[in-house]
């Protein structure tokens, strides 16, 4: 059975099973230098990315597409060799309809080249909640999970997926939904806005705050408010959050005023503490500390009451998964045992959850089969004039960025299925020198504050980091060890932490061949890794991009090694990258 996945809309991707193996994954930013978050626009689009993965349309048994923002429905469009089509999609979450996840919201019809097809639709958060699942440890083991699902449109809401029971429902913790976090950075520190966005204008916030908040401290006093204003609009018994809860559901933040109500409630705590003389970066901390707070809390206390004291399976997964300070305290909260956060948690996840859930649908729960670099392949391209291509070896690309000292942009294999860039496109460089960090900022237009993720050989991670545990996919936090802190300097935030990437024997054999012979070189088993891509765009699909993009002096792409001729670039004249 051949199941093709569609995300139309935001973070648009198309991904393909074969049977319960997952054959690739594209997102729509990742193909050209598209700008980040990418929709789905047109049909021909999805042949031609079949076609280079030797698949015809009329290959596929079943096509899905992810649901959208709406209470009874979502909506998106396809053109199809110029004649635009509405389709009528799932909503985003479940309604009076569609109480099952596994349900079919909606089914219909479209076209590609003119041949007719039919589609069917599952809830937004039913291919979160199948993304999650089905690519998690417990899946092939058989093990039931709780999972959590908090995305920027939605409440967090928790379910709990078992292959002999099928999934239940465990309602809403509380009534915020995701987008709540980056709205907090219009109303303070340096992204604040004089205007109130009805919708979601700038989802690159919620990381930028994400760093912002190493600057700032927790304070009991903002706390207080937070709390106090948070039961006043959301929560309490009063007539505003009555009223609120009335007329906001989570059904995704465009087709309800839902941020217009987290704005107000950010401006009623910035006019309380407008006398206290607290600064915002102290403010913005707590805001993350208060969500936190309240998202452990209440996860931990409903999983107890619901199916006992556990330690439980946990899946966290949407956009608020990215938050890995929120996904280490719920892995370090004694009531799970285990907690598991897909490499894709936000929607670029959400054509492979959609194709998931039909296969649970009608196979029953169980795993897919899927590693994370199975985006699209390096795209071939000719060399730009005045670079040089001489062959080198992984073993050979370690002595290059130990004995030079500088960046190396990596281009290679295929592309890295979600956001986070795990060496396959990367920027690599050594974490040895305090200023690396402030070049590598630099030349992706970032601000001083941002930091850069360490890379290390998983069996050496402990000794440098803590807790060190394996981390593959760059999305739990880590404090590096005192006694590294400052060998390792460029890797380390502003509050001791870290982003950390681990590579083990199964993970990445050629960045574990770099990481090996840089370690055997250095003493040293810790690079930096940060994203290769222009900016507010996705990764860099060829070698030919990053030689247009021209901030750094040498790209390493399929066992060769491209350096520039004419000397340093000069970064104030180029492009950026996120």
């Amino acid at each position: 059975m051949i199941i093709c996945g569609l995300k139309l809309t935001h973070d648009g991707a198309v991904a393909l099973l074969e049977d319960d193996r997952l054959v690739f994954s594209v997102e729509m930013e990742k193909i050209g230098n598209n700008p980040r978050y990418s929709e789905v626009t047109d049909a021909g689009i999805v042949a031609e990315i079949l076609a280079g993965f030797g698949y015809r349309v009329e290959d596929v048994d079943h096509w899905v597409v992810d649901g959208w923002d709406g209470r009874d429905q979502g909506t998106a469009t396809l053109s199809d060799q110029g004649t635009p089509a509405t389709l009528a999609l799932a909503p985003y979450r479940e309604n009076e309809r569609i109480t099952d996840l596994l349900q079919t919201g909606r089914t219909g019809r479209f076209t590609i080249a003119g041949r007719p097809l039919t589609y069917s639709s599952y809830l937004h958060v039913t291919g979160h909640l199948a993304s999650a699942y089905c690519s998690s440890p417990f899946a092939p083991a058989g093990e039931p999970s709780f999972v959590l699902v908090w995305d920027g449109g939605m409440f967090p809401r928790l379910y709990f997926a078992d292959p002999e029971r099928g999934v239940e429902n465990g309602g809403a913790l509380f009534p915020l939904i995701g987008h709540a976090y980056a709205t907090a950075a219009h109303h303070f520190g340096p992204f604040r806005r004089t205007d109130e966005s009805k919708t979601v204008d700038d989802l690159s916030v919620a990381g930028k705050l994400m760093a912002y908040i190493a600057l700032g401290t927790v304070r009991a006093g903002v706390m207080d408010v937070l709390r106090e204003e948070f039961s006043e609009h959301f929560e309490g018994p009063g007539p505003k959050a009555t009223a609120y809860r009335a007329a906001i559901g989570g059904w995704g933040s465009n087709a309800e005023p839902s941020l217009s109500q987290v704005h107000d409630y950010f401006s009623s705590v910035r006019r309380r503490l407008a006398g206290d003389a607290v600064q915002d970066e102290d403010v913005l901390a707590s805001v993350h500390q208060f969500l936190e707070d309240l998202l452990v809390e209440r996860v931990a206390a409903r999983v107890r009451e619901w199916k006992g004291e556990g330690p439980w399976n946990l899946c966290f997964v949407g956009g608020c998964a990215l938050n890995i300070k929120w996904n280490s305290a719920l892995r370090a909260h004694p009531a799970f045992a285990s907690v598991w956060v897909p490499p894709f948690p936000n929607d670029s996840g959400s054509a492979i959850g959609t194709a998931a859930a039909h296969l649970i649908a009608t196979e029953g729960i169980g795993a897919i089969d899927w590693n994370p670099r199975l985006g699209p392949a390096v795209k071939d391209s000719a060399p730009l004039a005045g670079w040089t291509s001489t062959p080198c070896t992984p073993e050979e690309l370690a002595r290059v960025l130990h004995e030079t000292g500088e960046p190396v942009v990596v281009i290679d294999g295929r592309a890295e299925l979600g956001p986070r860039a795990l060496g396959g496109r990367s920027i690599l460089a050594a974490a040895t020198d305090p200023a690396m960090k402030e070049l590598l900022n630099k030349v992706k237009n970032r601000e001083h504050y941002r930091p850069v993720a360490p890379i290390c050989l998983t069996e050496e991670a402990p000794a440098v980091f803590s807790p060190g545990t394996p981390d593959p996919h760059m999305l739990f936090d880590h404090d590096v060890r005192p006694e590294w802190a400052a060998r390792i300097p460029a890797v380390v935030h502003l509050d001791g932490s870290a982003r950390l990437q681990t590579v083990g024997a199964e993970d990445d054999p050629t960045l574990r061949a770099v990481l090996r012979e840089y370690h055997r070189l250095s003493g040293i088993p810790v690079l930096c890794n940060t994203s290769a891509n222009f900016n507010g765009s996705g990764f860099f699909p060829d070698v030919a991009s990053a030689m247009r993009w021209g901030r750094l002096d040498r790209i390493w792409s399929d066992n060769v090694l491209h350096a520039r001729e004419l000397g340093p670039a000069a970064p104030e004249a180029a492009d950026g990258t996120r």
